[in-house]
């Protein structure tokens, strides 16, 4: 019907879908939360009988200034680029995300070299991520579809999601016992919950072929794992600027470590560290004229290509810390040797942050898988993880959480990553006091 449509993730404060609705000329809002939606639209709600579809309450919007005539079909072109079809506002790690502009081909392109790449004829499909985010509304539902597949979609709650970081595990397991599906995509938190159940004697579903796993960093280990009990689980990389998935690992061709090979619609280069890539880049973000038509998308995130094309990440480029002795440290390459330990071996971590920019050594927040562990058990993870590292990057010392990340409002996105800069800021006092009670061996001392 070329309707640019705009999703709203459930996972959004109230601020962030006021601004969602502030950026898009929106004409109309599809939603079963009137009672939040309507006061977010105040004053720019048509007059008329309240229309209800499916379940849902539409809301008709003046989405234009008071003067201008309302345009009910097509972006206006001062606020999106031509041939938007989609935007998909990244949740990011600010409370202002960015709406990402994608053309409709660019999707169907993005789904097909996913559909081949996959290639699973007629797979059943289990959407068990929101279909607000991208992963998963066009490698969920747009590839299956083109493979002539059948896509099931329970609802949130039937997934055993309470809010957006909270898990039922039983409510999970149970839904893949009965559905059997073929391919699903997981979070890496999702994962260990997966790989944990097994290793305890769940049984993964006979069907399953295909884990794609994103969103976050994986642990080598923790893939390793995953296969050795049964679950295909393969790790990618994408972002919404390149309308997802930009490279996969896939059955016959991966790498531990890795994040697969680019899919053939896409090319990958590496400037200074930065992974570029071009091929299928966004139109540009809603709003920002200066980002439209770029043919190549600066991703921000560190990395390299291997002799044989897998791509590998290191991490992000604005999170680089340095410390006093001008070494460079990217956090999440501490963080994953530090999670890298087996699920089942004591004093095994959940999650682990680490920091450590202008200061002579890293410290970390730390809280461990099973919360019953012992705070020795917990060190000697730690010393695990510091043998496999250089003295310049190892974990001097760390803090153990009174509760996970995901409990803390808004110090995670919706798909696991922590929100840096409000972890800092929430438990900077911790930090700092991690660096107080230095001597002055400590401030100069460089191993572990």
């Amino acid at each position: 019907a070329a309707i640019c449509l705009v999703p709203l993730p459930t996972f959004f404060s109230t601020e962030q879908l006021k601004h969602v609705l502030d950026t898009v000329p929106v004409d109309a809002v599809f939603t079963d939360r009137p009672d939040l939606l309507s006061p977010l639209c105040a004053g720019r709600v048509r007059p008329g009988p309240e229309i209800a579809l499916g379940g849902a309450t539409v809301l008709r919007l003046d989405a234009g200034p008071a003067s201008a005539p309302p345009v009910l079909h097509g972006p206006r072109p001062e606020v999106l680029p031509a041939g938007t079809g989609k935007i998909t506002f990244t949740s990011g790690s600010t409370g202002r995300p960015k709406g990402v502009c994608l053309g409709n081909p660019q999707l169907l392109n993005q789904a097909a070299a996913l559909a081949a790449a996959a290639a699973l004829e007629r797979p059943r499909h289990l959407c068990l991520l929101p279909l607000s985010t991208l992963l998963e509304n066009v490698a969920g539902v747009y590839a299956p579809l083109l493979a002539g597949g059948e896509v099931l979609v329970p609802g949130l709650a039937e997934i055993g999601f309470a809010g957006s970081s909270s898990l039922d595990p039983r409510v999970f397991l149970e839904l893949l016992t009965r559905q059997q599906p073929e391919s699903v995509i997981l979070t890496p938190q999702m994962l260990h919950l997966l790989v944990a159940a097994a290793g305890q004697g769940w049984v993964p579903p006979a069907a399953l072929r295909f884990v794609a796993v994103g969103g976050a960093r994986v642990p080598p280990s923790l893939l390793q794992a995953a296969h050795a009990l049964g679950i295909p689980a393969f790790e990618g990389y994408g972002l919404s600027e390149c309308a997802s998935v930009v490279s996969l690992n896939l059955p016959g061709a991966s790498r531990p470590g890795s994040c697969g090979r680019p899919l053939p619609h896409v090319q990958v280069a590496i400037e200074d560290g930065e992974i570029r890539v071009a091929g299928n880049a966004m139109l540009g973000y809603a709003g920002e004229p200066d980002s439209w038509g770029r043919s190549e998308i600066a991703t921000g995130d560190l990395g390299y290509l291997d002799a044989d094309g897998f791509l590998f990440i290191d991490g992000r480029k604005k999170n680089l810390l340095i410390s006093s002795y001008g070494r460079n440290i990217a956090p999440e390459w501490v963080e994953s040797e530090a999670l890298a330990a087996d699920a089942h071996v004591d004093g095994a971590l959940a999650e682990c942050l680490v920091f450590g920019d202008a200061q002579p050594y890293c410290v970390a927040l730390l809280y461990p898988r099973d919360p019953a562990a012992g705070d020795d058990a917990i060190q000697r993870s730690i010393d695990r993880c510091n043998a496999r590292l250089p003295d310049y990057a190892r974990i001097r010392r760390w803090h153990r959480l009174a509760q996970p990340l995901a409990a803390g409002k808004d110090l995670l996105t919706e798909n696991g990553r922590p929100r840096r800069q409000a972890i800092l800021a929430r438990y900077q006092g911790v930090i700092e006091a991690l660096y107080a009670a230095d001597t002055l061996n400590d401030r100069y001392a460089r191993t572990a």
